[in-house]
């Protein structure tokens, strides 16, 4: 099975693919992993995403897609994978599209994990870390003295990424992205919608349910 997997930043998606994974035995794909993985072995197409990445720069979708071709042609791949955070706009669903073409399979479900704005801000909102990697949450999990970590004793602090704005401002720019690409997978009748606001067993069985696996 080939699917994609869509949601808004700390809407859960990631650990849905870990068990989506899991389950069907097939890997999860993402561009952040393509590039890494290309950028450590020195491939030609690593050494060119590189240059871009050490500029600060982002790589070019036509990079992109030469890497995500020369991943879906190797053989851990051949019964299924699952995207996660690919494509992120219109473009590169078009690419994707011509890979699918040029390699001879389709995309079997394109899977929205639907969780309201205001759940994910509160969500992440509340996150606080330790320098030592411990991850809390002031209201889920929170340390057992406020401000200071369980494990290390070391100060709690919040990411910058993890405010309320920033948090605000990157869910805005996903779904100005991503808005066109539900419509377009809503329209080719492989969409799946799945309401992430619920526990995280729940929304793997919705999921699992609605693909038919």
């Amino acid at each position: 099975m080939r699917i994609i997997l869509l949601g808004k930043p700390g809407g859960g998606k990631g650990t849905q693919a870990k068990m989506l994974t899991e389950r069907l035995g097939i890997p999860q794909i993402s561009t952040g992993d393509i590039l890494r993985e290309a950028v450590k072995h020195q491939t030609p197409l690593g050494i060119e995403a590189k240059k871009f990445m050490d500029a600060g720069l982002l790589v070019p979708d036509c990079l992109i897609k030469d890497l995500i071709k020369e991943r879906l042609s190797q053989e851990d791949t051949k019964d299924g994978f699952i995207f996660d955070g690919f494509p992120r706009n219109l473009a590169q669903a078009r690419d994707l599209e011509q890979i699918s073409g040029d390699l001879g399979f389709s995309i079997d479900k394109v899977v929205y994990i639907d969780v309201p704005t205001e759940k994910i801000v509160r969500r992440l909102s509340g996150r606080r870390t330790c320098s030592c990697g411990a991850v809390y949450h002031v209201e889920s999990n929170p340390p057992e003295e406020q401000g200071v970590c369980d494990a290390c004793g070391g100060t709690l602090y919040q990411r910058d990424d993890d405010k309320e704005d920033v948090i605000k401002a990157r869910i805005e720019q996903y779904e100005k992205q991503t808005k066109p690409l539900i419509d377009h997978y809503d329209e080719k009748g492989i969409l799946v919608t799945i309401d992430g606001d619920q526990p995280i067993d729940d929304v793997f069985s919705e999921i699992m349910k609605k693909i038919g696996a």
